[in-house]
């Protein structure tokens, strides 16, 4: 999770993950999706496919990208804002 507040004029924080599969990044924006329901945020926009190897799901400040490790390095997303601040890293 990464603050971009600074490096960002749409958003507030990135949730960034990986997934190995197709089925695993629908899962998981699915799962996301439907806990921030449960806490009352609103899915504003969701793009990308599984079959791209990347999803993105819009929640207002906070927008969730999820990357097979080959699109992910790829497109050297996390480098891409490395100037924002990590909250949280995962392994």
């Amino acid at each position: 999770m990464l603050d971009v507040r600074e490096v960002c004029t749409f958003a507030s924080y990135f949730v960034i993950c990986s997934a190995e599969s197709e089925r695993q990044i629908e899962a998981i924006c699915d799962e996301i999706e439907q806990a921030l329901k449960k806490s009352g945020a609103r899915l504003l926009h969701r793009e990308g496919s599984a079959g791209s190897g990347w999803a993105l799901c819009d929640f207002g400040g906070v927008i969730v990208h999820v990357f097979t490790p080959e699109i992910r390095e790829f497109y050297k997303f996390d480098a891409l804002w490395e100037k924002a601040i990590p909250i949280v890293k995962i392994q």
